[in-house]
C-alpha cells in the first residue's frame, strides 16, 4: 500500500453479518489493532470478555449513536462525549443504545510489537463468540 489510504467504512471487508469491519487490514495498519463495530439498536449480544490471552488493552470511541461500556459489572456511557480505555485483565462488554452504536475499537500490547490476529485479516474467519 502507499503512504495513505482512504476507505468508506461501509465498503470494508466485514465479518459477523457485516458488524465487524476489518478497518486495520483495509487501511494497512500494522502497529496496532483497529476495528469498526456496528451494533444495532438495543443489541445485548456483544461478548463479555477480557484480553488476558493476548495482553491487549483496548480503547473504545463511539463514532455515532450511543451505548454503554460495562466494566467489571459497572456501566459507563459510550457516546460522542466519552472515550474509554480498558486494560487486558478487565472484563468488558458493550451495550448498544436505542439508536445503535458504531464503535472504533483500538488495541495494542504495551511494550510489545503488535501481531494482528487472523480474524482481523481481510477474508479472515468470523471472530468467535462465547458459546460457539
Amino acid at each position: 500500500m502507499g503512504e495513505y489510504v482512504v476507505k468508506r467504512i461501509d465498503d470494508m471487508d466485514a465479518a459477523l453479518f457485516g458488524s465487524f469491519k476489518r478497518a486495520r487490514a483495509e487501511l494497512g495498519v500494522e502497529s496496532f489493532g483497529m476495528q469498526v463495530i456496528d451494533l444495532p439498536p438495543a443489541f445485548d449480544g456483544y461478548p463479555d470478555h477480557d484480553h488476558t490471552h493476548d495482553d491487549q488493552e483496548e480503547v473504545f470511541l463511539a463514532l455515532r449513536g450511543s451505548g454503554e461500556l460495562e466494566v467489571e459489572g459497572e456501566r459507563m456511557p459510550l457516546d460522542a462525549d466519552h472515550i474509554a480505555r480498558v486494560g487486558p485483565a478487565v472484563k468488558r462488554k458493550v451495550w448498544a443504545g436505542p439508536e445503535g452504536i458504531r464503535l472504533l475499537v483500538l488495541g495494542g500490547v504495551p511494550g510489545r510489537a503488535y501481531t494482528a490476529p487472523e480474524v482481523t485479516q481481510i477474508g479472515g474467519p468470523d471472530p468467535k463468540m462465547p458459546g460457539t
